[in-house]
């Protein structure tokens, strides 16, 4: 499978700076291919590339997104024909509208199984964008409002305030996209590339819910098979023994708020999520997504962690709703980043690697959306 990159954005905005930043530190060991287009901003180095092993394919004439679509087709099947690359990365002009882009290149991927159009990423100059909005609407705002992910340049010359304000603008023209607001060089490539690919806090968590639903099913169906039928009275005792071995292990750790989440998280997925034990017997089946709602914010708030240890203990109150698990990366106000973890009457908040942006995700069941963001002060 060849994966599709698309990288749009204002002349200036970053891109090409962008781009070298992926290749030096995310897309190592894959073999690639660069479109450009020859009004983009000024190219690559093709020396530099050659070092990374990357062919160039100029666009000879005209904008891709538009008058020659049908010749930017040829020229991506012909790039898939001759090098079976791995990846192909797409600059396309600074004026063009990534929807056009994107529709060209899902046009030939609709032919070719092999390709994937992984993501379309538009790079924001923050200190331009309220001025962009205003004098470039149409084609500005297009950029915006068809990305998957909203990667921020600059936003170490932006105030706390004005960041803010810059996002607030940005989300509304794009509810749903990834903003990263971090700047480059606090960042890992491969976390640029993580926030290009879309993976939330939301699905991070349901996927471990699943995972753990999953293994719990597979653990009662082996019970099962290495029971004699004439022993379901014993088994159902042994079921009520456990249940009170894990109150007596939950309450023995909640004291130790360092230990492994793992194994615990594990205990609270069983015990909040529909009842595990009871629907164990009668055999109904409910995905972790189906039973539990969820709310997450993205925030460029920066957080004390002697406060956000009081917020996360807030959470055992019950006033924001039944939470089954909460997760965030955010700034700390002491600089750095702080790193969260919460089941019920436990959690953990430690300094970790800087994020594409402040996150946050609670999971659970009648959740108060008004009181959570009141909360968490977003």
């Amino acid at each position: 499978m060849t994966k599709i990159d698309i990288f749009s954005g204002f002349l200036g905005a970053g891109k090409t700076t962008l781009i070298k930043k992926l290749l030096a530190e995310a897309y190592q060991g894959e073999k690639l291919v660069l479109i450009e287009n020859e009004f983009g901003e000024i190219s690559v180095d093709g020396g530099f590339l050659k070092e990374t092993g990357v062919e160039i394919s100029e666009m000879s004439s005209g904008c891709i997104c538009c008058s020659l679509v049908g010749d930017f087709g040829d020229a991506l099947k012909k790039v898939l024909s001759q090098f079976h690359p791995d990846r192909i990365l797409i600059e396309p002009s600074g004026v063009g509208k990534l929807s056009d882009v994107i529709v060209a290149v899902q046009n030939v991927a609709d032919q070719e199984p092999e390709l994937h159009l992984n993501s379309f990423v538009t790079v924001v100059d923050a200190t331009k964008v309220k001025g962009y909005m205003k004098n470039f609407g149409e084609f500005y705002n297009n950029q915006v409002e068809s990305a998957g992910t909203l990667i921020l340049s600059r936003t170490q010359n932006l105030s706390q305030e004005r960041l803010e304000q810059m996002v607030a603008l940005l989300r509304e023209k794009n509810s749903k996209a990834a903003i990263i607001t971090t700047p480059w060089s606090d960042l890992d490539g491969k976390t640029i590339l993580t926030a290009m690919e879309k993976p939330s806090l939301e699905e991070e968590m349901l996927a471990h819910m699943r995972a753990e639903h999953e293994a719990h099913e597979a653990e009662h169906h082996h019970h099962h098979h290495d029971h004699d039928h004439e022993h379901e009275g014993e088994e159902h005792e042994h079921h009520h023994h456990h249940d009170h071995e894990h109150e007596d292990e939950e309450h023995e750790h909640h004291h130790h708020h360092d230990h492994d989440h793992e194994e615990h998280d594990h205990d609270h997925g069983e015990e909040y999520s529909c009842g595990c034990h009871d629907h164990d017997h009668h055999h109904h089946h409910h995905d972790a997504d189906e039973v539990f709602t969820s709310w997450g914010q993205e925030t460029v708030k920066p957080f004390d962690k002697a406060e956000l240890e009081k917020m996360l203990a807030e959470l055992d109150i019950g006033e924001c709703g039944a939470i089954l698990r909460a997760k965030g990366i955010v700034r700390s106000a002491a600089g750095g980043w702080l790193h969260f973890d919460y089941v019920p009457e436990e959690w953990s908040v430690r300094e970790g690697p800087a994020d594409f942006t402040g996150r946050l995700c609670v999971i659970g069941a009648d959740l108060k959306e008004d009181k959570l963001a009141a909360l968490f002060s977003l």
